[in-house]
């Protein structure tokens, strides 16, 4: 892996939040990110203001928007997912399954069709981890019982085709499912390994490279189509960049990326000069 030489600009975006974990990019045209403490953040990029809108008493990690600006929320102090309306009304979208309940819902992601995949990262280190689909309304199924080392960000990649799995543990790497035709678990492949680190969040551009921010150390690689891994952006005293989690393309036209920090009260802005992938906003009924 080499460091790559670029100009890529890292600022503090806003400040004040509660250890964010969770960041995503609305179809309103604004950002949003949860707290350690259940806090939901609504963020206008445009004039870098924060506000807090709704509350779900939990540990808000990955979110995901569909069409009607709801949020779906990975809560794991609660073990679910909290649906929480633009007007910051909180209820539980699923729980799991009967069998199988959620244990720690980590991060979620809508394709085309309404389905939402979300990683269950179960116990560090216990190797139990699951990938969910639910369904639209709120239907629930395990569907994936190979990535189980602690499954975390994911997202889907530039076709639709496939599901794109930061797996944090043995070994850190990022881990490729094919979405079948009739919407099963297909093959799984691993994509990049990283070494002595712990892979969190990911996310595409348009041009098809493939992000992943490190919660350990503090570090974005980028992974291009041809196989080439380089460092985006680092940060060895852990304060601008401070255990980055979860990332995404933000802004009208999708041309900066956000990154959370556990680690701090900020969220990070990466002027890294690309247009990130378009993410699924799906009418949920």
């Amino acid at each position: 892996m080499a460091l790559l030489d670029n100009d890529t600009q890292v600022s503090v975006f806003v400040e004040n939040l509660d250890h964010p974990e969770g960041i995503a990019w609305g179809p309103d045209g604004y950002a949003y990110a949860g707290g350690e403490a259940g806090q939901l953040y609504r963020i206008d990029v445009e004039n870098r203001q924060v506000t807090q809108f709704a509350d779900t008493g939990g540990f808000i990690l990955g979110l995901a928007c569909d069409s009607k600006n709801n949020i779906y929320a990975c809560d794991s102090v609660n073990h679910c997912i909290q649906k929480i309306t633009p007007d910051g009304d909180v209820s539980q979208y699923s729980t799991g399954t009967i069998q199988e309940p959620l244990r720690c819902p980590n991060y979620p992601a809508f394709d085309a069709k309404g389905n939402l995949y979300v990683c269950d990262s179960g116990d560090w280190k216990a190797d139990n981890g699951l990938i969910y689909k639910i369904k639209p309304g709120g239907e629930s199924e395990v569907w994936n019982r190979d990535l189980y080392t602690f499954p975390n960000g994911l997202c889907l990649g530039p076709d639709g085709s496939s599901l794109y799995v930061a797996m944090s543990l043995n070994p850190p790497r990022v881990d490729r499912v094919r979405i079948e035709p009739d919407g099963s678990a297909g093959e799984v492949n691993t994509v990049v390994e990283f070494p002595g680190t712990v892979p969190d969040g990911v996310a595409f551009d348009i041009d098809g490279n493939l992000y992943t921010s490190m919660y350990r150390p503090d570090t974005i690689y980028r992974h291009t189509p041809s196989g080439q891994t380089d460092i985006v952006a680092e940060d060895y005293q852990g304060t601008l960049i401070a255990a980055p989690t979860n990332i995404a393309f933000c802004g009208k036209n999708r041309d900066f990326l956000l990154g959370a920090n556990i680690g701090r009260w900020h969220i990070t802005r990466y002027d890294i000069g690309t247009t990130g992938l378009p993410v699924h906003y799906p009418n949920v009924k």
